[in-house]
């Protein structure tokens, strides 16, 4: 398995237009083939409730992950929080067992 986790900070202001974006397009992301799961998470401090993103994922196979990454979908999404990002930092990862 291969697991992401991918935290992005938000412009001061765009949370919401972020927010909406991003959960219109979860859906379809979970509909993948080996999409094991696709979670978004906010920061329980409050603090850094409006300023962060973090999404954990897990996919069958990093084949299923570059598929995705390739996905239409997902250059729509990119191109639509493009302007609602500060910036964003990918951790990719795989078990060892």
């Amino acid at each position: 398995m291969v697991y992401v986790v991918a935290r992005m900070e938000i412009k001061p202001g765009c949370m919401d237009k972020f927010m909406d974006v991003l959960m219109n397009n979860v859906p379809t992301v979970r509909s993948e083939e080996g999409c094991i799961s696709y979670e978004v998470c906010r920061d329980i401090d409050p603090e850094k409730y409006e300023k962060f993103v973090t999404i954990l994922e897990c996919w069958s196979s990093e084949e299923a992950l570059r598929t995705h990454q390739k996905a239409p979908h997902m250059a729509a999404y990119r191109e639509k929080v493009r302007d609602l990002r500060e910036r964003t930092t990918v951790d990719v990862m795989m078990a060892v067992n």
